[in-house]
């Protein structure tokens, strides 16, 4: 902030006479405040008492700068009132609003009495008010207020990403801690909820961009945090459809795996949930995107909960097959997914393969041979579909293709 210009002399005596009836000026600078400015206009926001007193010293500080010609370097009144008005809520242009209605009296005043002692002219009175109008108290006052406000956004998304990982790892479980945890993430104290986990493209960087915002633009409330790994966020649910809804808009910003946990009726239920949540994630085919909720496939998820498992329940079940070349094994895993996907019928799953029926029972009978299990046998049929489903945890080369 640049230095005010020095008055000339003539101005002292002015200045001095209006120093003199400071308290009186500044109780009229107030009313003239709380009258103008709407947000001044509450004796709740800011009392009459609070208020005269700043425009009182305000009167001071101004006369006494040119009634003396010294620096005005005083300006912590102005200070005190920006950081107190950011710490308050107030509106930044309410907060100037009041500075110009103020100094617009004050230089009332001042020409006023600089017109009755014939002296100083209008122009000196203009050049010294267009300092200390634009700059002045108002910029004192409004870069304290940019200050706070910055440091308290900084304070409130602290508070805020450390409630939501107490969310999310159950340390908060007193219903009083939740229901405030609740208004301070913005969340429903009660309702339904369901929690979304996205795989991360990389550290640092969201899985979903942008699906927080839309969800906010279509009145759904919640809360993310961003790991190394994931993305994760609890939602809460409007109406009947929500669960759909959600659905519906990851299915649109998914780059990546997005699980999905369950609908649940208590946010003290959020680190279960996200653990279902995690396991949809993982019951989808790895470097795919794609959108799975928990309870598509509880397979899926069953599987997904002993990944240590998977590799030895694959091998026990389709270890000949897997043995094959990889063409024919491509060719008979894939056949037997779009079995499966087909509800069991051959020609549905010829249609989907774009292939003669006696092609998809030929695989069907080589996959019954190499693994000495039959697929009429309903127990039998289970065990691959496990199998299969675990093989889908394993590295990609060993996956099933499309078996065209």
């Amino acid at each position: 902030m640049s230095r005010p210009p020095a008055p000339p002399p003539e101005i002292a005596p002015v200045a001095t006479a209006l120093l003199e009836r400071a308290p009186h000026l500044g109780t009229r600078m107030a009313r003239r405040i709380r009258a103008e400015v709407d947000y001044y206009g509450s004796e709740e926001r800011v009392p009459f008492g609070e208020l005269s007193a700043s425009c009182c010293r305000n009167t001071r500080l101004v006369f006494g700068q040119l009634a003396d010609s010294g620096p005005a370097e005083d300006l912590a009144s102005a200070h005190d009132t920006g950081r107190e008005r950011a710490r308050q809520g107030a509106p930044l242009g309410e907060l100037l609003h009041a500075y110009r209605v103020g100094s617009q009296f004050l230089w009332s005043e001042l020409t006023s009495a600089a017109r009755g002692a014939g002296e100083v002219s209008s122009e000196t009175v203009v050049a010294l008010a267009a300092w200390w109008v634009n700059e002045g108290l108002a910029a004192a006052a409004s870069d304290a207020y940019r200050q706070a406000a910055a440091q308290l956004l900084l304070q409130r998304e602290r508070a805020r990403a450390a409630l939501v990982e107490a969310l999310f790892t159950g340390l908060l479980t007193d219903r009083t801690t939740l229901w405030e945890a609740a208004t301070t993430l913005g969340l429903p104290a009660e309702g339904t909820f369901l929690v979304v986990a996205a795989e991360v493209p990389a550290p640092g960087r969201e899985a979903l961009p942008g699906f927080e915002a839309r969800l906010s633009g279509e009145q759904t409330r919640s809360a993310w945090r961003l790991m190394p790994d994931l993305q994760t966020g609890v939602v809460a649910l409007r109406g009947a459809g929500g669960e759909e809804d959600v659905v519906r808009l990851a299915r649109l910003y998914a780059d990546a795996r997005v699980g999905i946990s369950p609908p649940f009726g208590s946010l003290r239920e959020t680190p279960r949930a996200l653990r279902l949540a995690r396991l949809a994630l993982t019951g989808l085919p790895g470097g795919s995107a794609g959108v799975a909720r928990f309870d598509d496939s509880v397979l899926a998820p069953l599987v997904a909960a002993a990944p240590e498992e998977a590799g030895r329940i694959a091998t026990a079940v389709l270890g000949r097959v897997l043995a094959v070349e990889p063409a024919e094994r491509a060719r008979l895993l894939g056949t037997l997914e779009h079995w499966y996907a087909a509800g069991g019928s051959v020609p549905r799953a010829a249609k989907r393969l774009y292939c003669h029926p006696n092609t998809v029972r030929y695989r069907l009978r080589r996959l019954q041979e190499l693994t000495g299990r039959s697929l009429q046998d309903p127990r039998v049929a289970a065990e691959l579909a496990v199998a299969l489903q675990a093989l889908r945890q394993l590295p990609d080369e060993t996956a099933p293709g499309e078996g065209a």
